[in-house]
């Protein structure tokens, strides 16, 4: 079957620690089956009401008595337009215009791709897994660390289609270097819409490869441009540059794509003590009011566009000035934002992030602290959700594969069957059966349920000592490594038609012969 086909079962398990039934030579990867997790849970919300209407009022006073660096003077003609008071770059604006503003954002959207069948919910309880995306760096147990290369970006495009509970292709896995950077979003962006059928993501980095995105996007789903304009069919993430600035290529790209109704997620870059204040509270409230002046002039210049808001709030080490990821300020930081976008109405985008430099322990559990915070918030869209290292200048295919364990436990903990409480599931014939001092393994109610009544991991090693260091002693790290050297090595890209493929390469072609964007702004 194709590597990246979904597992008609789960992997069966005799019972005791010692018997896992082993993986056979014909690899599979044995993974739940494709969709979107829906998070049953109320999030934590840190903040009593009067702190939510505090940090509100806070962003509100930094955008109408500090303001707001534009550095692009069509958004400065807009705001001017809108009546904002632009003082050469610096705009701001009272809180009634961005009250208006934000209430034309259209709250929960989809975004579908070339497959409808990958179709993602973007709001509500959903949560939408997105890999890794923009490290310069990659590192895998064999090669090291290395710049990136589009190999290993081709590499990592394989390990996201392969992997169900990954539901976006998003920004570059990892850079490749190697290609002349003019025309590296030409290749890059062709390649993701040929290796996934998933949701797609363009970097905003100027009119020609925002453009260019979103013709490779028509091409490959063989949309007309009317159909492309109509709905959601890709998506991009603009930071800003805090403190207190948007720059020009990003703004203009989202600007772009908003006009042609394709969503926009707008995530400032916030570091507590270096970026913004070294309290929780007023990092939050100065990443919201950069967040929410761009969101109010998308929605000035684009009304209804789909918009949402994203956090990347953390702290640096106050020793070196480095950043820290996976950190208790980092989770209480999300949780808060979470509460806020809950109250401006807006779906909200948090990250999997960790500072570790290779695939160890430090690496899981803080990026275990930072998938879990994005749950708890109440997250709809999770970035860097597998891969990341470094602080976001590593991408490791290991660290992915791990990830995508978690995501699965993750996906399984929202699964509404483990809060069953039917008379089935809560099996009294069967208690009656067993009866006291029995097992239940034998009965037929466990019988019926056992391959799939629980979650199977494909990287954990359930086995106890002596069969793990008899079978060869392995560590999570090999074992990751072994799985994503099987996808790669067996991969079977989705289906493409040969009209939009021909369409797509002969774009790609003429763009290239043309010159691609331009490497300075």
């Amino acid at each position: 079957m194709p590597i990246n086909a979904p597992a008609p079962e789960r992997r069966r398990r005799s019972g005791g620690r010692g018997g896992n039934a082993r993986r056979t030579d014909s690899f599979r990867l044995d993974q739940m089956p494709w969709g979107q997790p829906v998070n049953p849970d109320r999030p934590i919300e840190p903040l009593p009401p009067e702190g939510v209407d505090a940090i509100h009022r806070a962003a509100l006073r930094i955008l109408s008595e500090i303001g707001v660096e534009f550095l692009h003077p069509g958004a400065l003609d807009l705001f001017r337009q809108a009546g904002c008071i632009v003082d050469g770059n610096t705009v701001r604006m009272d809180g009634d215009f961005v009250t208006e503003m934000l209430a034309r954002a259209p709250g929960p959207f989809t975004i579908t791709p070339r497959n409808p069948d990958r179709a993602v919910h973007i709001g509500g309880q959903h949560i939408a897994f997105v890999n890794v995306s923009s490290p310069p760096s990659s590192w895998d147990m064999v090669r090291g660390k290395r710049p990136g290369d589009f190999a290993t970006f081709r590499e990592f495009l394989m390990l996201t289609q392969a992997f169900n509970c990954i539901h976006v292709a998003g920004g570059y896995p990892v850079e490749p270097v190697d290609i002349h950077a003019s025309v590296r979003h030409l290749d890059c962006i062709a390649e993701k819409l040929i290796l996934t059928d998933k949701v797609c993501h363009a970097y905003c980095l100027g009119k020609e490869r925002v453009e260019d995105a979103m013709e490779m996007v028509r091409l490959a789903a063989g949309l007309s441009h009317a159909e492309f304009d109509a709905a959601p069919r890709m998506y991009s993430n603009i930071n800003s540059v805090s403190p207190l600035r948007h720059d020009f290529p990003m703004i203009d790209g989202a600007l772009r794509l908003a006009k042609r109704g394709q969503p926009i997620v707008v995530t400032p870059f916030t570091l507590a003590g270096a970026m913004a204040p070294v309290t929780l509270a007023g990092a939050v409230a100065q990443s919201l009011a950069e967040s929410l002046c761009a969101l109010a002039l998308i929605q000035y210049a684009a009304p209804g566009a789909p918009v949402a808001l994203g956090t990347f709030t953390s702290n640096v080490d106050m020793r070196s000035g480095a950043p820290a990821f996976g950190t208790p300020e980092y989770m209480r930081a999300t949780q808060m934002t979470g509460q806020m976008a809950r109250f401006y109405g807006l779906p909200l985008r948090s990250s999997g992030v960790c500072t570790a430099n290779i695939p160890d322990a430090q690496a899981m559990w803080e990026t275990c602290n930072s998938l879990w915070a994005a749950v708890q918030s109440g997250s709809n869209l999770v970035y860097h959700a597998a891969g990341w290292l470094e602080g976001g200048l590593i991408a490791s295919p290991e660290k992915f594969v791990m990830d995508c364990e978690v995501l699965q436990i993750i996906q399984r903990y929202c699964d509404p069957v483990l809060a069953d409480t039917s008379d089935d599931a809560l099996a009294v014939e069967a208690i009656a059966e067993v009866g006291a001092g029995g097992h239940f393994f034998g009965v037929g109610h466990t019988q019926a349920r056992y391959e799939t009544a629980f979650h199977a991991p494909f990287v954990s090693d359930w086995r106890n000592f002596e069969a793990w260091e008899k079978d060869g002693a392995t560590d999570t790290t090999t074992r990751a490594h072994r799985i994503y050297r099987q996808i790669v090595e067996g991969f079977t890209p989705p289906p493409l038609p040969e009209d939009r493929r021909e369409a797509l390469m002969a774009f790609v072609t003429r763009r290239k012969a043309e010159g691609g964007a331009p490497t300075d702004f």
